[in-house]
């Protein structure tokens, strides 16, 4: 969840590159920030609060320069956001700074242990155990690098973690469970928990694997394993510009992301679908067969994305279900070598998706990683990997991923069910400049300014549009702090109707003028007889438009298509009802980006 950054060498003001990084990461945790700046002294730097009221105080301080820091923005787990809980953490002769991000799950154990050595702690953090840790190896004269391995070998749980020791021009790193890549530049090397932290120094990166270690110097980077061996690793081309991660005069990364939908949804598509043809080709699974039932497992936006998977494997005959990767465990889901089980993970690295998949993997299972982020642990863990290709997503509310996510789904399901899929590749063939029709002509921001103060809102679909009713809640939830809820249309009746009243809009989803369209026209007569403002998200095939109060018009489409092209529809409104509140769009809240605790 936490974000991290380091960076070694003499090409760049160390502190710049420091605080460069963490504005880059703050999409992963924005409680508090700091930074060490290691060489004859140990400068650390931290406050609660965004990274700019770390800038602010960085702006009167005696910042020393030298040629190696570590830095951290940080979403709580243990202790609240404060100057005294923020990272990086120090032993108590502030000989070596910390950063790290994961949970400690041993950390009360060895804090006891350490408090009754007469440690003393000064932060609520699992996090302080580690460089005190590193001091008392230090006391027993263990260099730096052996006394962060020996620190690290205590702990269990998930880390990413780095470290830095007065004197020394070098990083040390681990991971476990917790993504860390390094970045390979001509300038410097660096070091962090995603890419967008160093994207506009280096384009090369060497991701680190579980159970790894790194050590960092401005003459090279040396990965090794747990008994110390060198590994061999391979530096691989990040293939994102620099101003991809810019906001590009739009006023909020989220509104620059829904509109980069139309590109992001062609280079999803390239080189996949051959409309001449009618066929779908996805040459990195042609391997892949699949024999008996089908898993979805994700969390949050990506198990809408799920849903929508698994509707549309049924649809084929296939079976298939979508799972809740947190409850897949605990609800002790039947899987065998004859499954195939699909994590859908924008970064790939989702604590809770990738524990499943590992389960999953463990059972024989066959495994597929739908992700946005190559060579992410999700890519290199399963034995597939299908990439979106939607492009950095720097708002912590997917938006153009779970489009990205639609249509990849899209694609997979008609290359495991087989059959005739000219239908769907025309659909497809046409998303991206219905998506655009959408954005060019959207009257989302006067349906906003009528229902900015209503008190709840419902979103309600049927079948390909129940998951984008899910999610259409989802957004509205996460970035407006209103309350929300998404229904199957036809569950209206079975209790959350009683919660309907003139105050609380109905979004109703209808595509088509087939059954499915008539009986959600039959749950927004029923909304409608109880006083509830209805807006219709419609493409004009039904007759809808009559009980509806507002409607917001899609292009016609497939209907499979017309449910990713409909979801826009939905963020734009959204969008516009936290812009109009004031909410803090990109960083809402309480959320991060990158979930990567369980």
């Amino acid at each position: 969840m936490c974000g991290i950054i380091g960076y070694v060498g003499d090409g760049h003001d160390t502190a710049d590159v420091l605080l460069d990084g963490l504005s880059g990461l703050e999409y992963r945790g924005y409680d508090s920030a700091g930074i060490a700046l290691a060489n004859a002294t140990l400068d650390v730097f931290k406050r609660e609060g965004e990274v700019s009221a770390l800038e602010s105080a960085l702006e009167g301080a005696d910042v020393h320069g030298g040629a190696v820091g570590i830095g951290h923005t940080r979403w709580s787990t243990h202790g609240p956001p404060s100057d005294a809980n923020a990272h990086p953490h120090t032993d108590e002769r502030n000989r070596v700074a910390v950063v790290h991000n994961g949970i400690i799950e041993n950390y009360q154990e060895i804090r006891d242990e350490l408090t009754a050595a007469g440690v003393t702690f000064v932060s609520e953090t699992d996090t302080e155990v580690v460089p005190h840790l590193i001091g008392q190896a230090l006391d027993a004269g263990y260099d730096p690098e052996e006394a962060f391995r020996r620190a690290v070998d205590r702990i269990e749980g998930s880390y990413a973690i780095a470290a830095v020791f007065v004197g020394s021009e070098t990083i040390y790193a681990a991971r476990e469970s917790s993504p860390l890549v390094l970045g390979v530049g001509d300038e410097g090397h660096y070091l962090a928990s995603d890419v967008p932290a160093f994207v506009e120094y280096t384009d090369r990166v060497i991701y680190l694997d579980d159970g790894e270690f790194a050590r960092i110097e401005e003459g090279g980077i040396v990965v090794t394993d747990r008994e110390g061996l060198v590994v061999e690793t391979s530096i691989e081309t990040i293939e994102w510009d620099p101003e991809e991660t810019g906001k590009s005069g739009y006023d909020h990364y989220m509104q620059k992301e829904i509109y980069e939908q139309p590109t992001s949804l062609r280079q999803c598509l390239r080189g996949r679908v051959d409309e001449l043809e009618g066929e779908i080709v996805l040459e990195e699974l042609a391997d892949l067969a699949v024999e008996g039932p089908v898993q979805f497992v994700a969390c949050g936006t990506s198990y809408h994305a799920a849903l929508y998977g698994s509707a549309l494997l049924q649809e084929r005959g296939i079976p298939a279900q979508a799972f809740l990767a947190s409850e897949y465990a605990s609800e002790r889901v039947p899987v065998g070598e004859d499954h195939l089980v699909v994590g859908v993970t924008q970064s790939g690295e989702t604590a809770d998706t990738m524990r499943a998949l590992r389960e999953a993997s463990a059972a024989g299972a066959e495994t597929l990683a739908v992700t946005n982020v190559v060579a992410s642990s999700a890519a290199r863990e399963c034995d597939h990997a299908l990439y979106i290709r939607a492009g950095p997503e720097i708002g912590v509310a997917a938006t153009k991923t779970f489009a990205s996510q639609q249509v990849a789904l899209t694609a997979l399901a008609c290359v495991i069910g087989g059959g005739d899929s000219r239908e769907v590749v025309r659909g497809l063939r046409s998303v991206p400049d219905k998506v655009q029709t959408v954005l060019d002509e959207s009257t989302a921001r006067e349906v906003a300014a009528e229902y900015v103060d209503a008190d709840a809102y419902f979103f309600i679909g049927r079948h390909y549009q129940y998951p984008v009713a899910l999610e259409g809640a989802l957004k509205m939830k996460e970035i407006t702090y209103k309350h929300a809820e998404g229904f199957a249309a036809g569950e209206l009746k079975h209790g959350p109707l009683a919660l309907v009243t003139e105050r609380t809009p109905v979004f109703a989803l209808v595509t088509g003028d087939g059954e499915i369209a008539r009986k959600t026209i039959g749950n927004v007569k029923e909304v409608e007889a109880r006083g509830a403002p209805v807006v219709a998200v419609t493409d004009g095939q039904s007759d809808v438009e009559q009980y509806a109060d507002h409607v917001l018009r899609v292009p016609t489409s497939t209907p499979v298509a017309a449910a990713t092209v409909a979801n826009v529809q939905l963020q734009l409104v959204a969008y516009w009802v936290a812009n109009m509140l004031g909410r803090s769009i990109d960083k809402p809240r309480n959320l991060a980006k990158s979930v990567t605790v369980e």
